[in-house]
């Protein structure tokens, strides 16, 4: 059975219980003062706070989806570097494969066709550059399928997930694809091109977007290989004004970090309760080889203060109560950001490190990275 499956859940919560009810059943027998019953009472404690938590454990996983599988958890998956094998088209630029499909569901949602609704396809990116590989998901707005947009090109947003999370909950946790469609319907968001991904290609390791020395190059990945793939599969803009990065948490690290870095591929970001510095534990590794300078790099605000500034714009969304440092740390960097960086924010009152508070934000966060967007007129 799968780890996410729902009788792999069914079954944990049914041995807890039947482990519960067995231990109050056979505790008078294990009141003695005997060393037999006092292992026996021990034995119990540890069998039924074992049984308990590993049903609290799936029933949180299900919900948060940090892990989709057992080889996810286990690490013993087959998620390193592959040898591309996609198609290719002229000019030698990888090909983005489509591996299924899924539905737009609520928002706007009106039916099945895709002129309607749009169009949400599985795919595997595969990198060029990189050598790095990963499935995602893209969606493509209804006008994308309608005769009148036929020889439009269309803004494109990567958009990441969350550690350890996976692309699905773009959709399942999001509703990425449903949010958009509503706003674009309400005259509140142009039809765009959404590239839905986990934040790292090389799981299980969490690569903060960095290109490790000796080890994946994410950062790579993000910006070459990502949007090469995707030019060459979509009509999507090849104008850096036309490209985003948006992202929630690890997700919205990953998009500022990016952006700060590469304002000539990501010139608009939106980091949905972001940190502000790469990680360091024992899922990331060494990401710097040792070099300090590259760790300090890696720290946003130290950039702000060590660096030039960018000239991108930038959206910061979160909460001032609930989210640990978040509001403290989201004041230091917009205290640090000068011109030619453009820093916006938007902070609801109360909220965790959760899809809750991120699904609240989606809406006027789409709405602002919408208005950021520009695809030029070729004619002009």
């Amino acid at each position: 059975m799968g780890l996410t499956s729902h009788k792999m859940l069914a079954l944990t919560v049914l041995i807890a219980v039947v482990v519960m009810g067995g231990t109050v059943w056979l505790w008078p027998r294990l009141a003695r003062k005997t060393w037999q019953a006092v292992i026996g009472r021990i034995g119990a404690l540890l069998v039924t706070q074992l049984a308990v938590l590993s049903a609290l454990g799936l029933v949180a996983n299900n919900y948060f989806a940090f892990y989709s599988s057992w080889d996810d958890l286990l690490g013993t998956g087959d998620t390193g570097p592959v040898v591309i094998h996609n198609k290719a088209d002229a000019s030698g630029r990888l090909l983005v494969e489509t591996i299924g499909h899924a539905s737009v569901k609520g928002g706007g949602a009106m039916g099945r066709e895709p002129g309607q609704s749009g169009e949400i396809r599985k795919v595997r990116i595969d990198g060029a550059v990189s050598r790095l590989s990963t499935e995602g998901y893209v969606y493509l707005p209804p006008q994308y399928f309608q005769p009148e947009y036929a020889h439009k090109q269309f803004p494109a947003v990567i958009v990441s997930t969350g550690f350890p999370g996976i692309a699905e909950n773009l959709i399942t946790r999001f509703n990425y694809p449903g949010a958009a469609l509503k706003l674009l319907q309400e005259g509140r968001m142009q039809p765009t091109v959404m590239v839905l991904m986990r934040p790292s290609p090389a799981l299980p390791q969490d690569t903060e977007c960095e290109d490790i020395p000796n080890g994946p190059q994410s950062d790579t990945y993000f910006t070459k290989d990502v949007p090469a793939a995707i030019q060459a599969s979509f009509r999507v803009s090849s104008d850096p004004q036309a490209w985003a990065f948006m992202g929630n948490s690890t997700g919205g690290y990953c998009a500022l970090k990016l952006a700060m870095r590469h304002p000539d591929v990501f010139p608009t970001a939106v980091a949905l309760s972001a940190y502000y510095d790469a990680a360091d534990d024992p899922t990331t590794g060494d990401l710097f080889g040792g070099s300090k300078q590259r760790r300090d790099e890696a720290n946003l605000i130290w950039r702000l203060k060590n660096l030039p500034q960018p000239n991108v714009s930038l959206l910061l969304a979160g909460t001032k109560k609930g989210d640990g440092d978040y509001r403290r740390e989201t004041e230091a960097f917009v205290d640090a950001a000068r011109s030619p960086m453009n820093v916006s924010y938007s902070m609801l009152e109360n909220g965790g490190h959760n899809f809750e508070t991120w699904s609240a934000l989606l809406p006027s966060s789409l709405e602002w990275l919408s208005q950021h967007l520009r695809v030029p007129n070729p004619t002009a």
